[in-house]
């Protein structure tokens, strides 16, 4: 839709046709407030708008009650929530609070100009304006400005977070509603909610969010699709939790398609608005980021740390095709001494490439049991990819619908395929159906009791939106879908083999508790790896603790299949991945390091280094897994107070102590920024103090900018090993980051290196 000059149909996408449709309710000064049980109930009025491009009240109609629900939970968690017409939700598959969050006691005091809501240690946690608008008469071209709601509220007892109560223009002309509703034909539809934005608030979260750090001045749609690559503006996980640089966090419980303006639409304002009639928000205070995150973690559960082979290398391509050809690799790369511990068969090993009925190609695969393990034998574990949907000509196709296992599409057209087949996915798992969720777990089951350690979930942005489906309406199901497609899968690999891992790229609220995730399908060039970083920085200021990418990107430019990936982005992607919870080469054509051969030799010192760095990695890891922590960090996570790293996308922390800055660019050189602290060059020793720029910092191709806090004491791996099954971590050694160190060739890891 072309901009125009009314709030209403750019940001609330009323119908600008204006036809009596589309009513609006604002929300007015409130009526009362009262105590139920712990939660604190505010009556709220909400007056008609008249159905005109300017807002003002038709006040011929009576106002509507609706009551807004306060409640806290720990020390520094406000839950505000109202439904219009509708119950507001309790709980969700997004919801796993922790039992240690108890629900805390709120009271309040009523004064004549203000209401006041206390917690049992007399903080004051929210505060209603009533008073009347100071003015000083001169003139009445205009009319006075409307009643509105003015609340403030102190998650923490300390930070406000105010509602926009006036944000407009002139009072016709609003820039942001403070709480509003809006009719689609008599029925309450969509919902509406502003908070005031500071001029120099950053925002960030939301998901995989492929744009800089800094979202303000974006509008972000929550709504999940097929990023089709790192670059756009779609992508494949929107979380709907955003964090603050005032450091405050707010999470909307809703699954509906919804959207938040971060000083977008009006750069006083953070807008959020949800296509469902029920605002349903979590207000999150804390001293810090991680603070910040680990309580929105005990609202919505915390990841579960991940098998320590799974730190290891990953080797796929799209696609293996064979037992043999998947063998023949497995060789090489033991021969050439390259350390790796899963091979990913990708879409290629069913009986027709795409086809997913979940069975081997018997042909290809004669004996995929003895074949798996003959894998394992050697240290290689295998991991399967499958998809969600079932295809027209799959064998499980008249079962699945005769039992209802998919959504049921009563009007008969063809669907559409994945991205690169014409198949027709006749329709979607559902996992709203308890019974589709065990056949589903059945499928696996078979897969993993031949010995398969994880399945790759992949898909599950999209549902056939013209369903049916057991428990929710598709426009509810579609964001949620992920987590239960997620679950599932992540239960019964747990449940056959003891361990709990996926592979998975979609995402919503919630599925942090299932690791792990990739970022998609990246470009091979400098730009998709640049993409990569930053969705994988959002997604770790949106809850989650493990994240990885494809090496070096998934698919060729300007040839989707064919093009030639550069001998120099393969090597600092490499670099990339080694400083990433997990890290796996993935894409259209041959990944394996001999396909490089004048770089192969730097490759096979990274896999080293990365070996070494394991149990480092699982320290961090088993952190991310209790905190609020993800391993790879932006740098707000250390440097909240820092104004320069709520603006730093291209570097990051990995886990406490390493400070990493990629290059992506043919250059050899970048910029870097080193925050407040000593730093210790990881290569070569020298210490530098921080809070400060490094210009055109060079880095040759076999190394790359990566630092260590001054006094760390890092635990490396120090023997050679084909896989993590050689590990024993009771052999670790322990370098400590001081003056005494000379560099990494002059310690116990370049003896591994060379």
């Amino acid at each position: 839709m072309k901009q125009t000059n009314f709030h209403l149909f750019d940001f609330l996408d009323l119908n600008p046709g204006m036809d009596g449709s589309e009513i609006l309710w604002k929300a007015c000064k409130p009526l009362d407030i009262r105590k139920l049980d712990n939660d604190i109930i505010i009556t709220i009025p909400f007056q008609k708008q008249k159905c005109s491009n300017d807002i003002s009240p038709d006040t011929t109609i009576p106002a509507k009650n609706h009551h807004l629900r306060i409640r806290g939970y720990g020390d520094k968690i406000l839950r505000v929530s109202i439904g219009f017409n509708v119950p507001v939700m309790e709980d969700s598959p997004m919801l796993e609070i922790s039992p240690g969050l108890k629900i805390s006691q709120l009271d309040f005091k009523k004064q004549s100009k203000e209401w006041i809501v206390k917690d049992k240690e007399g903080n004051i946690k929210v505060l209603f304006n009533l008073a009347e608008i100071k003015t000083d008469y001169w003139s009445s071209l205009l009319p006075e400005a409307e009643q509105s709601l003015d609340v403030t509220f102190l998650p923490d007892g300390e930070k406000e977070i105010k509602i926009s109560a006036y944000d407009h223009f002139f009072p016709a002309r609003h820039d942001a509603m403070a709480l509003a509703y809006v009719e689609n034909r008599g029925v309450a539809d969509r919902a509406t909610i502003s908070f005031h934005a500071a001029h120099d608030e950053v925002f960030a979260g939301t998901g995989e969010r492929f744009r800089k750090i800094d979202l303000s001045g974006k509008t972000v749609q929550l709504e999940n699709q097929d990023g089709q690559g790192v670059n756009s503006r779609r992508t494949y996980k929107n979380i709907p939790f955003y964090i603050s640089s005032k450091l405050y966090g707010l999470f909307l419980h809703t699954s509906a398609h919804s959207k938040f303006s971060f000083a977008d639409h009006s750069s006083r304002s953070v807008q959020v608005m949800t296509e469902q009639p029920l605002l349903d928000l979590f207000l999150i205070g804390g001293k810090d980021v991680e603070e910040i995150l680990n309580r929105y973690r005990l609202l919505t559960g915390f990841p579960s740390l991940p098998p320590l082979w799974s730190f290891g290398i990953w080797m796929s391509r799209m696609t293996y095709f064979s037992a043999d050809e998947v063998n023949e690799i497995c060789n090489r790369l033991r021969k050439e001494d390259f350390p790796c511990d899963v091979i990913h068969l990708d879409t290629g090993w069913f009986k027709t490439d795409w086809l997913c009925e979940w069975k081997f190609n018997d042909e290809r695969f004669p004996d995929p049991q003895k074949f798996i393990s003959g894998l394992k034998s050697r240290g290689f574990r295998v991991s399967l990819w499958q998809l969600p949907y079932i295809a027209a000509n799959a064998e499980q196709h008249d079962e699945a619908v005769d039992k209802k296992y998919i959504g049921i599409i009563h009007k008969k057209k063809k669907q559409g395929g994945s991205d690169f087949s014409t198949l027709d996915y006749a329709g979607t798992i559902d996992f709203t159906n308890p019974e589709a969720i065990e056949w589903y777990k059945g499928l696996l089951k078979n897969l993993l009791g031949m010995g398969a350690a994880c399945i790759k979930t992949d898909f599950g942005e999209s549902i056939h939106m013209d369903a049916e489906y057991h428990g929710m309406k598709p426009e509810l199901l579609h964001n949620l879908y992920a987590l239960l497609y997620q679950k599932a899968a992540f239960e019964i690999t747990r449940e056959i083999t003891g361990e709990g891992i996926i592979w998975a790229r979609a995402g919503w609220a919630g599925c942090q508790r299932y690791p792990l995730h990739w970022g998609g399908d990246a470009a091979c060039s400098w730009d998709g790896m640049a993409g990569s970083l930053k969705g994988g920085l959002h997604l770790g200021l949106s809850g989650f603790g493990f994240w990885s990418h494809d090496v070096p990107g998934f698919h060729g430019v300007p040839d989707f299949m064919n093009s030639v990936i550069p001998d120099d982005l393969y090597v600092r992607w490499t670099q990339f991945g080694v400083f990433t919870s997990h890290i796996r080469y993935h894409g259209t054509s041959g990944r394996e390091p001999y396909h490089f051969p004048k770089i192969s030799g730097i490759v096979r010192r990274w896999w080293k280094l990365r070996y070494a760095l394991i149990p480092y990695i699982y320290d961090q890891s088993k952190k991310a897994s209790i905190t609020g922590f993800p391993v790879l960090r932006a740098l707000v996570f250390h440097h909240p107070d820092d104004k320069v790293c709520w603006h730093i996308h291209d570097q990051y922390f990995f886990g406490d102590d390493f400070l990493v800055a990629p290059v992506m660019n043919p250059d050899n050189k970048r910029d870097i920024y080193l925050p407040e602290g000593r730093w210790v060059n990881f290569f070569n020793g020298v210490s530098t103090e921080g809070r400060k720029w490094l210009r055109d910092f060079e880095a040759p191709l076999p190394e790359m900018p990566v630092w260590v806090r001054h006094g760390a004491k890092i635990p490396f791996y120090p023997e050679n090993v084909n896989c993590t099954d050689e590990m024993d971590l009771s052999g670790t050694v322990i370098i400590e980051f001081n003056d005494s160190y000379k560099g990494i060739d002059k310690s116990v890891i370049g003896r591994l290196l060379k």
